[in-house]
């Protein structure tokens, strides 16, 4: 089975997170909880679907045997800038989830004051990692030379 169209699906994917937050953030700031809330549940359901298929990806990459990693051959100052936000953006990546899944359960919870000191810091940390997540796709797979 083919899975290569796996990496373009990924990309929309967190391009539709990144709507989702942004749509979240002007919700709350409308003072809409519920258009917030659903804003921002289905940011993190669309970021696991992402997950999901990030790892069957790998996955197939292993097994088919193509190598798990797709190779950045730009050189120079482009490569340098690719590396940074790619190392930043894995980084960055591996809170993600603990800080998402905490800032629901204090949205939930009615935990308003601590939800939103939270929420300072994990948005743009959210945010940076779904639009990283984009430029990287555009990247390794539109601006890459073979």
């Amino acid at each position: 089975m083919d899975l290569s169209f796996l990496p373009t699906v990924n990309a929309s994917l967190n391009g539709l997170a990144t709507l989702l937050l942004v749509g979240g953030f002007v919700m709350i700031r409308l003072r809409r909880i519920v258009a917030h809330r659903f804003c921002m549940v289905a940011a993190f359901s669309v970021s696991v679907l992402f997950l999901v298929l990030y790892v069957v990806h790998k996955v197939w990459k292993a097994t088919a045997g193509t190598g798990l990693h797709t190779t950045f051959n730009r050189e120079g100052l482009v490569k340098l800038l690719y590396l940074a936000m790619l190392f930043s953006h894995l980084v960055l990546a591996m809170a993600v989830p603990f800080l998402a899944i905490w800032m629901i359960r204090l949205g939930m919870r009615r935990q308003d004051a601590q939800h939103r000191r939270l929420a300072r810091v994990a948005l743009p940390i959210w945010l940076y990692v779904s639009v990283t997540g984009v430029l990287i796709y555009v990247m390794l797979y539109h601006l890459n030379p073979a």
